[in-house]
């Protein structure tokens, strides 16, 4: 398993060693111990799946406010999607930054976002299946988002197509707009 650095601080693509011969291939997607090894420090309580039937479907951008934040590790297991997180933890020096990669069933991918930042991601493909681990149990009280196309964030995604929406995500505040309790810790 390996371990790639992103320029947001605490965010980190994974990438599984992956064994294959004739009959297919064998993962690991998550190990206590290897994660420890990295100093990372994480008690998943929560599997997710979604499943996206259309190309330019966009969830988020997502986050539990404290106490009940999660941290996520986010994988790709059919079609592929551009994932992304924002920082918004306030003092950061990356406050209002964003992180994009590609998760495919292919490549076999995942991101790691800790708590304090958003999370969203916009299908590539048709049939998308996502799959992610939270350390905290969802709850509603605590939910918050910050809209897709903020012009502070301006992310890049990578399709231009005008996204499939919830009717929760149209109506998301802009990150300035949104009140929270992420303060950046040095």
């Amino acid at each position: 398993m390996k371990f790639i650095k992103t320029h947001l601080e605490d965010v980190l693509v994974v990438e599984p060693a992956v064994f294959g011969d004739h009959r297919g291939w064998f993962m690991e997607t998550y190990s206590e111990a290897k994660f420890h090894e990295q100093e990372l420090r994480y008690q998943f309580v929560q599997d997710n799946q979604s499943y996206s039937a259309v190309k330019g479907t966009l969830r988020g951008l997502h986050f539990q406010l404290n106490p009940k934040a999660q941290t996520k590790l986010v994988r790709c297991t059919r079609g592929s999607i551009f994932d992304v997180a924002v920082d918004i933890r306030q003092g950061s020096p990356s406050y209002g930054k964003w992180f994009g990669v590609e998760l495919t069933a292919e490549n076999k991918k995942q991101l790691l976002i800790p708590k304090g930042f958003a999370h969203g991601f916009m299908t590539l493909s048709e049939d998308v299946e996502v799959q992610y681990k939270c350390d905290e149990l969802y709850a509603p009280e605590c939910d918050g988002g910050i809209l897709w196309n903020d012009p502070d964030i301006a992310i890049e995604w990578p399709i231009d197509v005008t996204p499939v929406l919830s009717a929760k995500d149209e109506q998301a505040p802009l990150l300035k707009d949104v009140k929270h309790n992420f303060v950046y810790h040095a």
